[in-house]
């Protein structure tokens, strides 16, 4: 084969990934404001996987915590999977911790605003990127009742301005 053509299987790009939410967390985005977001993996059994793709998963009540002061992975808590429709005896436990997958800067950075700042790691979302299952989290500050109230407000007020403009 000549040298120029070998040279054209070299230029061929990768296919782009797909990103396909599963669930979304509308909870944590009414309850907090989210100040920073990172994109983790995380570490699930095979069971778990076929249930997430089945959608059968809840983000209502997780949150995500560092074990102990000196420990060096983050565990995402609260996490509920149903078991697998089809699975054994072997199938997973539903609010087992996970532990979840991010450089060790990342982390570094997330202790420090657990510890010193006070605010709280929350997933945002879950998705597919690629043949991988990605968690969103943020780092956030819970609201407080009136800015609840002024974000409701604000979001009426933008139904409101685009019922107008269709109108």
């Amino acid at each position: 084969m000549p040298c120029a053509q070998r040279g054209a299987f070299a230029l061929q790009t990768q296919p782009t990934r797909t990103e396909r939410i599963i669930v979304t967390n509308r909870k944590a985005l009414h309850e907090y404001e989210i100040l920073q977001r990172f994109q983790a993996g995380i570490q699930l059994t095979g069971t778990e996987v076929k249930s997430i793709r089945a959608g059968k998963i809840s983000l209502a009540e997780a949150y995500a915590t560092f074990p102990s002061r000196t420990s060096d992975e983050l565990l995402l808590l609260g996490m509920h999977i149903n078991p697998y429709d089809f699975g054994n005896r072997e199938n997973h436990e539903p609010m087992r911790p996970r532990k979840l997958l991010l450089h060790r800067h990342e982390l570094h950075r997330l202790r420090i605003a657990t510890e010193e700042k006070g605010l709280t790691i929350i997933p945002l979302s879950v998705f597919f990127s690629g043949p991988f299952i990605k968690v969103e989290l943020g780092v956030a500050r819970g609201k407080k009742l009136y800015d609840k109230r002024e974000s409701i407000k604000e979001r009426d007020e933008k139904r409101r301005m685009n019922r107008d403009e269709r109108d």
